[in-house]
């Protein structure tokens, strides 16, 4: 289990140093935008042209992290 949590931290810091080289080597803009969670209360942030956007998806993937487990539990305890 260990294995598969590291293996998912290394993959996402690779991701995100190709992301950042490839800004770098294109010279362009990018844009970026986050989540952050302190108990239930989201913190969203953002930077660049194309924030707006990614600042709206992360809201709705914020609305669905704390909604899903509430409807996928009711759901179980019906059923």
């Amino acid at each position: 289990m260990l294995t598969v949590v590291l293996a998912g931290f290394a993959i996402i810091i690779v991701g995100a140093v190709l992301v950042i080289v490839a800004m770098l080597l294109n010279n362009s803009s990018g844009s970026v935008s986050g989540v952050i969670f302190i108990g239930p209360f989201p913190i969203v942030f953002g930077a660049g042209p194309d924030a707006i956007w990614l600042i709206a998806i992360s809201i709705v993937i914020a609305v669905l992290m704390i909604v899903l487990p509430y409807v996928l539990r009711r759901r179980s305890l019906k059923g």
